[in-house]
C-alpha cells in the first residue's frame, strides 16, 4: 500500500487525475475523521469534507518524497489548516448559504483548473460552468479572500519564512495533536512484534515491567532494556517529524 501511494503521489504531482482521485479515495477517511471534529459548529459536514478534500490535494501536489513520513501524517495539517480558514473567515464575513456552496464549487473548479492547465481560471469561465453570473462569481470569490490564509507569510519579506499559523499563541492546538496521534500509531506499527508488544503493555494495558516479562517469558531487566531502546526509537522519530 505505502508504494502505491508513493507511486500515485509522484503521478498526482505529475498531473494525472485519476491517481489523484485514488489518493483522495483512499484517504477520505482521514478527511472524515478531521471533519467530525467540528461537528456541532453549524456547518454542514459535507461542506468542511470537501474543504478539508481541497487541503489533501495541496498536501499531495507539494509532498516531499524524501520525507520520513506517510502521506496521512504530512496532509492532516493542510486538511485541518484548510477547514479552519474556511470557518475563520465564515465567521467574519457574514454571506448567504447560497453564497456558500457556490465559493466551495469555485474552490474546487479554481483547484482542478490550476492543477490541469497550470493557470487560474478566469471569472468567465466559472460563470459558464456553474451556470451563474459573472456578478455572483466575484461575490463569492471576494467573501473568502478577505482573510490571510493561516499558512501564508505574514512579512512580504522573501526571508521572512515564518507563517501566521506559526506565532498563534496555543502552539499545541487541535492540529498537532492530532498529527501527534498519527504519527505514534505509524511508528508503533513498525516496530517488530515484540516491541510493540512491550509497548502495547506497558503504555496501553499499564502493566508493570515484572508482569510484561511474565507475558513474554522474558526477565524484567529485558523488558526494561527494550523498552528503553523502542522508547529512545521513538522520541527520535517524533523529533524528526
Amino acid at each position: 500500500m505505502y508504494n502505491d501511494n508513493i507511486k500515485n503521489i509522484e503521478l498526482s504531482q505529475q498531473g494525472d487525475k485519476k491517481a489523484l482521485e485514488e489518493l483522495v479515495k483512499v484517504n477520505s477517511g482521514l478527511v472524515w475523521n478531521i471533519v467530525k471534529r467540528f461537528k456541532g459548529r453549524g456547518y454542514e459536514l459535507e461542506d468542511l469534507y470537501q474543504i478539508g478534500v481541497i487541503g489533501l490535494i495541496k498536501s499531495i501536489k507539494r509532498f516531499d518524497m524524501n520525507l520520513e513520513v506517510q502521506l496521512s501524517t504530512y496532509a492532516v495539517p493542510y486538511i485541518l489548516g484548510e477547514i479552519k480558514r474556511f470557518i475563520r473567515d465564515d465567521g467574519i464575513i457574514k454571506v448567504s448559504r447560497q453564497t456558500k456552496e457556490l465559493a466551495i464549487k469555485i474552490r474546487m473548479l479554481q483547484k482542478e483548473y490550476l492543477d490541469k492547465k497550470g493557470e487560474d481560471i478566469s471569472i468567465f469561465k466559472l460563470a459558464n460552468l456553474l451556470e451563474v453570473s459573472k456578478e455572483e462569481i466575484a461575490a463569492a470569490i471576494e467573501s473568502t479572500n478577505q482573510i490571510n490564509s493561516i499558512y501564508s507569510n505574514e512579512s512580504n519579506s522573501e526571508d521572512d519564512k515564518l507563517q501566521i499559523i506559526d506565532k498563534i499563541a496555543n502552539t499545541k492546538d487541535e492540529y498537532s495533536k492530532l498529527l501527534d496521534n498519527i504519527t505514534l500509531k505509524e511508528i508503533i506499527n513498525k516496530l517488530d512484534e515484540r516491541e510493540r508488544k512491550i509497548i502495547l503493555l506497558r503504555f496501553y494495558k499499564e502493566q508493570t515491567q515484572s508482569q510484561v516479562g511474565k507475558i513474554l517469558g522474558i526477565t524484567q531487566v529485558q523488558v526494561s532494556r527494550i523498552e528503553k531502546k523502542v522508547l529512545e526509537k521513538m522520541r527520535t522519530k517524533l523529533e524528526v517529524v
